[in-house]
């Protein structure tokens, strides 16, 4: 079963999400980033090149080429086929298609009210079908 970490009161979502893919690499993680739409996607794109001068995160969109053979995939499309599924990270504000078929997904959520929301609503969902859940609040700095 799908385990699912909140990481709840992110000040900036793809700062934190950087980071945290990083931490995943370290352990040597393949992970998919799930964003809300394309101008999302490519500041991911934009800030995993250039977040950190001692760290490579090889990423493509999902599209590319190369995602079979890539650690880090992007996409918006929560109902493609994915070249793997051991960690999503979940910055759509919705509750993937198939988030299931994976060992472990993270959900980001902002400081942001409606999107705060939106993720006690996915929380409630996941934890009524029984999802083990754990819970993780950004420094309030």
């Amino acid at each position: 079963m799908t385990r699912i970490d909140f990481h709840t009161n992110v000040p900036d979502k793809i700062a934190y999400t950087c980071r945290l893919v990083r931490k995943a690499r370290t352990a040597n993680c393949q992970i998919v980033l799930l964003t809300s739409d394309g101008p999302e996607m490519a500041a991911l794109d934009q800030a995993l090149w250039t977040f950190s001068e001692l760290d490579f995160l090889p990423h493509v969109p999902l599209s590319d080429p190369h995602a079979n053979s890539t650690p880090i995939i992007l996409t918006e499309d929560d109902q493609a086929e994915l070249p793997h599924y051991e960690v999503l990270v979940n910055l759509s504000g919705r509750t993937p298609a198939h988030f299931a078929r994976f060992e472990r997904m993270v959900e980001i959520v902002t400081r942001d009210e409606a999107e705060t929301l939106a993720g006690r609503e996915r929380y409630r969902f996941y934890q009524q079908r029984g999802y083990p859940l754990q819970h993780f609040t950004a420094d309030k700095a």
